[in-house]
């Protein structure tokens, strides 16, 4: 059954949505009729917490959260809304009101009704909990005037909140489940947690495996085709490609390894796609603690910055797979912009400043520690011991630590552990949602990881970033992310290394594999195997 979107014209808030839109391609794969049953085995190397994507963020918990809970819209290969636990939407005149329609019939997994009520509850969790601060905060209430109809009022327009509704970042919780008078954060039922989405959770061993079955009172009639998927986590990329290689699963997305793609471009009875990842926004980068004493000097960034030479990154550690990134936005992003401070590579200007800043030559020793995101080998630890490399010709001395496993990793970094680290931070589409977090003053959460962690503050970034998020004007809003982005990289809090060159790795059998903006952190309810 193919979606088909009813909305009014004033759905795309004004016309700010259009003009985000990607130009869509022709369909990647023909068009067969599906198959229904059998189980789909995908291959991660992300090991989650928990399943609950209201309370975190992330590719760990965002992939099984987008199957077990269903949003109130979702995006198909460009950024336009369909609706999906919504059937409809229409926005105020003044863009400031959004009232959605609530399908007829939809159940949570436990057979209970979905309703309004529940719909409000949830949006209020990740309000409040969300590691996305900026996400919901021009919300200034909801309401639920009958059991099918969300009102979401707004102080300002909110160019980003059709967005903000879809994938893993607002799913729909079970208010009669979830309401019992524990913290949401640390609720035991996030390990299994009832939801609406195409797929229910029915084992969960965290680090080994997560298994997910169709749920059979799905609200799309007929979906989804497969009968269960088995979410296998492996320790490394390596071991999840041999997966792939002997059979043993047949999907695997959020691929980032250049020479893994490389060995697989040439494999038998597989395809591989870098399409499914345009609402993600990947970069990878190196951020500093900007309370660290020798950090807190904006010379000593800016030189850090000039040392590191991107293009051999990318051309040499990456084989040409991944672009530089300069900015907080990708490339191919509506608000991309040349104007910005690029620290190409320049031995002599970084060797300039460090000793106008006291350090170098004649000056104060510089030592300083560097981490990485485990398990992530080419894209994190290989350009953080580049960098050890780059610095030590300039005079730092730079030590690598490395974490045992991710929450380890999160843990020292949103608790400001650290001097320097890479990173891997997505625009999630706009800026609104996953750039801001990174630079608002408001945003220096301690313990939450992904928010403002280098704890940067500039009152006039503050200014810029909150003005754009509320401007309905496409050509005013770019213009304010294009003087944010030039005072941000003048303060170089964060110098961006690389756009990550994610793929999608799938065994011939799979069917319409995951490529919408979301790719594997939207539903897979349309995924099929042939058999």
């Amino acid at each position: 059954m193919k979606l088909t979107p009813i909305f009014s014209r004033r759905t795309l808030l004004g016309g700010v949505a259009a003009l985000i839109v990607l130009a869509c391609s022709s369909p990647l794969f023909a068009q067969e009729e599906p198959q229904r049953g059998g189980t789909l085995v995908m291959a991660s190397t992300q090991k989650p917490r928990h399943l609950n994507a209201a309370v975190q963020s992330g590719i760990a918990t965002a992939v099984p959260a987008a199957q077990i809970f269903a949003t109130l819209l979702r995006y198909g290969e460009d950024f336009t809304p369909q609706p999906y636990l919504a059937e409809s939407w229409e926005f105020s005149p003044d863009n400031k009101v959004l009232t959605l329609k609530l399908r007829q019939g939809a159940t949570f997994h436990d057979g209970k009704p979905i309703t309004s009520e529940d719909v409000i509850w949830s949006l209020n969790v990740v309000k409040d909990n969300h590691p996305f601060s900026s996400m919901l905060e021009p919300v200034e209430a909801f309401e639920a005037p009958d059991p099918q109809t969300v009102v979401i009022r707004m102080k300002t327009p909110h160019p980003a909140i059709l967005l903000a509704l879809s994938s893993a970042l607002t799913p729909i919780l079970p208010k009669h489940v979830f309401d019992d008078g524990q913290d949401i954060k640390s609720n035991p039922k996030n390990n299994l947690p009832v939801g609406s989405g195409p797929f229910k959770v029915t084992k969960f061993e965290p680090g080994q495996y997560i298994v997910l079955e169709r749920y059979d009172g799905f609200f799309l009639e007929g979906k989804p085709y497969l009968d269960s998927i088995v979410i296998r986590q492996y320790q490394d990329a390596n071991s999840a490609v041999l997966a792939m290689e002997s059979g043993e699963a047949q999907l695997y997305p959020l691929l980032d390894s250049t020479r893994l793609i490389r060995r697989l471009e040439k494999a038998q009875g597989m395809g591989l796609t870098d399409k499914g990842y345009a609402g993600i926004g990947p970069i990878n980068w190196l951020a500093f603690n900007t309370k660290n004493p020798a950090l807190s000097d904006v010379r000593v960034r800016q030189a850090i910055g000039y040392a590191i030479d991107r293009n051999f990154v990318t051309k040499a550690l990456h084989a040409g797979l991944s672009k530089p990134a300069i900015e907080p936005v990708v490339e191919s992003s509506p608000f991309f912009t040349e104007d910005v401070a690029r620290y190409d590579f320049d031995l002599d200007k970084a060797k300039a400043l460090l000793t106008e800043a006291g350090y170098g030559d004649g000056g104060k020793k510089l030592e300083l520690q560097i981490d990485y995101i485990p398990d992530i080998e080419e894209q994190q630890r290989a350009v953080a011991e580049y960098v050890k490399a780059a610095l030590a010709k300039i005079g730092i001395t730079v030590s690598v630590r490395a974490s045992p496993d991710f929450p380890t990793w999160a843990q020292r970094i949103s608790n400001y552990d650290f001097d320097m680290t890479m990173d891997q931070v997505f625009n999630w589409g706009d800026p609104v949602i996953g750039v801001n977090r990174t630079y608002l003053c408001s945003n220096i959460r301690e313990g939450i990881i992904w928010s403002n962690t280098q704890q940067y503050c500039n009152e006039n970034v503050d200014k810029l970033l909150n003005e754009a998020g509320v401007e309905a004007d496409q050509a005013r809003r770019k213009d304010l992310y294009a003087q944010a982005f030039k005072q941000i990289t003048d303060d170089i809090p964060i110098h961006y290394i690389n756009e990550v060159p994610y793929h999608t790795v799938y065994n011939q059998a799979v069917q319409n594999p995951p490529i919408s903006i979301w790719g594997p952190m939207g539903p897979m309810d349309e995924v099929w195997l042939k058999q």
